[in-house]
C-alpha cells in the first residue's frame, strides 16, 4: 500500500507562488512514478506534473510548463510541486498520485485527498 497526503494549499493572488508538498509512505512506493494532477469544478481530473524517484525523466502539461517545477527530498519521503506566476486557471484541487507515469488519472491506483488551490484575479 501507498499512502498519500497533500498540504500547502490555501488562497492567493494571481501573479504569486505556492509550493504544494506531498508525503509519502507504503513499503513500496518508490516503486511508482510519481504525479501531481488537479481537477477544477464542473471538469474533468488533468495531469499537471510528474517525474520518477531518480528525476531521471519529468513531464509537464503544456498549461503549466515553466510555471510549475516538480522536486523531491528523499529523506523525508516528501514531494513538491512549486507553483510560480499563479494564474485563476490554476484555480482546482489538486492531488498526488503514485501509478504508471502516464498522463491518464486512472492509471494510478494511489491517491491523497487533495488539496484547494484558489488562485483570485
Amino acid at each position: 500500500q501507498v499512502q498519500l497526503v497533500e498540504s500547502g494549499g490555501g488562497l492567493v493572488q494571481a501573479g504569486t507562488s505556492l509550493r504544494l508538498s506531498c508525503a509519502t509512505s507504503g513499503r513500496t512506493f518508490r516503486n511508482y512514478v510519481m504525479a501531481w494532477f488537479r481537477q477544477a469544478p464542473g471538469k474533468e481530473r488533468e495531469f499537471v506534473a510528474a517525474f520518477t524517484w531518480s528525476e531521471i525523466t519529468r513531464a509537464y502539461a503544456d498549461s503549466v510548463k515553466g510555471r510549475f517545477t516538480v522536486s523531491r527530498d528523499n529523506a523525508k519521503n516528501l514531494l513538491y510541486l512549486q507553483m510560480i506566476s499563479l494564474k485563476p486557471e490554476d484555480t482546482a484541487v489538486y492531488y498526488c498520485a503514485a501509478g504508471s507515469g502516464s498522463r491518464r488519472p486512472d492509471e494510478y491506483p494511489y491517491w491523497g485527498q487533495g488539496t484547494q488551490v484558489t488562485v483570485s484575479s
